[in-house]
């Protein structure tokens, strides 16, 4: 695994190390949100990511233990992108950014989304967590 090039030992700018660009966040909100898996599907997002960034972050990803990479059952030059456990820890981080932009920001979100996260996170994190460890197994 790539080592970490930590800033100091404090907990939040270490996080900020692995998660701290909206890219690699944006990749893993597709994966849990949008059951995103190939590169083809992340560059489809709205945020029009180059090609350059995303081969970098899915790398940094990766290397940082956040997802696998697998060759595609469906084609042999495609490979497919799984959050791992690591990765899955993300989810509620991700459902809390997703609160705080909608509530606090001019932002488009999918209203039930956006319900079923307020109406009961709890559930949520739970419901994301275990797609999630369903497609890694999948």
């Amino acid at each position: 695994m790539k080592e970490l090039k930590q800033r100091s030992t404090c907990p939040v700018s270490t996080s900020l190390d692995v998660l701290g660009d909206k890219w690699t966040l944006l990749i893993l909100r597709d994966i849990v949100f949008a059951s995103k898996s190939t590169y083809g599907q992340f560059l489809q997002s709205a945020e029009k990511m180059a090609t350059n960034i995303l081969a970098d972050r899915l790398a940094m990803l990766e290397a940082q233990g956040l997802l696998t990479k697998a060759v595609a059952a469906d084609k042999k030059s495609k490979f497919t992108y799984r959050l791992t456990e690591k990765g899955v820890a993300v989810v509620p981080i991700l459902i809390e950014f997703t609160l705080w932009g909608a509530g606090h920001c001019a932002t488009v979100v999918d209203a039930g989304l956006l319900a079923e996260l307020q109406n009961d996170k709890d559930a949520a994190v739970a419901k994301y967590q275990q797609l999630a460890r369903e497609q890694a197994s999948a």
